[in-house]
Order: C-alpha cells, then structure tokens, then sequence
C-alpha cells in the first residue's frame, strides 16, 4: 500500500504524515529529508558543479529505510540524517538541487525502490504525481503561507533555534515561488488528490480527516 500527502514547506505534512503512519503501521518517508540530506552532504557549491563530478558523487550515496511509524528512520549511506537539515538555509539549498536532473531522476530512483519494498506513506511535493501515481490514497494539504511562516517558527523555537518571523515568511514565498514554477515536477497537487486547507483546523483534525479518508 502507498499513500503520499503532498504540499508546500511549513504546512505540517511531517507532523501529520508521521501520524497517520504510525496509526496504519506503515513505513513513514520523509522525500524532502533526502533533498535536503544532499544539500547538506553536497553543500551549495555543487549547483555549479560539472554534471560528471555531480553524477559520480551521487552514484556514492544511497538512501535506505528503516522502522515503521514513528520508528522510521531515513539514512545515507547507513547514517542517520541529523537535525541540521531542518534549517531554512538547508532547505532553500535543497530547493535549488530540486531544479537538478541528475538529482531528482536518482533521488526518484531511491524513492521507488523504496516502495517496492515496503507499506509505505511518502511525504513531499511530487508524490503523488511523479514518484508514485499509482499510489492508493493521495492528499494534498495547503496552508496560508504566514501560517506556515509562523508554524515553522514554533518548531524551530521548540528546537532552541533562533528565527526571524519575517524572514520566515519570505523565505517561504520565495521557496513556493521555486517549487511551483520550476520545470521538472513542479508542486501541484495530483488530479485525484484530495486537497485539504489547513490553515484554520488543528493538526488532530487534519489526521482524523486523512484517516477518515482511508477507512
């Protein structure tokens, strides 16, 4: 069984998607934490880095997955990804790999392999459309972007880490406008996705509404 839930930076798909998982006992797994996994291991440079170099340091990387639920863990190269992907610098770097071929036919390649293995709920921008659209449920979720701005900001804050609401919120337009314009899998929701705003519900009311859905 796969199911993804797709959406925009900050909307809460991590929190949810992470729940609804562990309720279905299924493996939870987190695409934008491998994007980001690569921005950090590959650093900003590698944007401008020849397509041989680039091609051959990715063959070097693999993804695996391990646990199910709340117990999932993503690793490279059978190390644990640390906390320090969850910045916005890494984020916005790992926006800009997105927009690198190279880069998403082999993190699409790891994905699916990765589905074929397992029960899986993938979480992303293009799971439903791209990586699997013969997926069995798929859910797109949306949020105001200074909601999702100033969610970030709470997690972040939860973290010991010090943000700038404001800068927050730019960064997130900046990062929409990115996702959503970029020409290889932009974000858009799947035709047959089920789109739920969550600007105004709480995160419980958002995973009884998912979990309704697949019932």
């Amino acid at each position: 069984m796969i199911i993804t839930i797709d959406g925009p930076a900050g909307v809460g798909k991590t929190t949810i998607s992470v729940a609804v998982a562990d309720s279905l006992k299924v493996a939870y797994l987190d695409s934008g934490a491998m994007f980001r996994g690569l921005a950090l291991v590959l650093g900003l440079d590698s944007w401008n880095w020849p397509r041989s170099r680039l091609l051959e340091t990715l063959d070097g990387l693999q993804f695996s997955l391990t646990g199910i639920g709340r117990a999932s863990t993503l690793l490279l190269n059978d190390k644990p990804l640390s906390e320090e992907i969850r910045t916005e610098t890494i984020g916005v770097w790992a926006s800009h790999l997105g927009k690198i071929d190279l880069v998403r036919d082999k993190l699409k390649k790891a994905q699916q392999d990765l589905g074929r293995r397992k029960d899986l709920l993938a979480e992303g921008r293009d799971m439903g459309t791209v990586i699997f659209p013969e997926a069995d449920y798929k859910f797109f979720l949306e949020a105001d972007p200074k909601e999702r701005a100033r969610r970030r900001w709470l997690q972040l804050k939860a973290m010991s880490v010090q943000a700038d609401l404001a800068e927050l919120v730019r960064e997130m337009r900046l990062r929409d406008e990115q996702d959503r314009t970029r020409s290889i899998a932009p974000l858009v929701p799947a035709r047959e996705a089920i789109i739920l705003d969550t600007t105004s519900l709480t995160q419980q009311e958002v995973i009884e509404a998912i979990m309704s859905r697949i019932q």
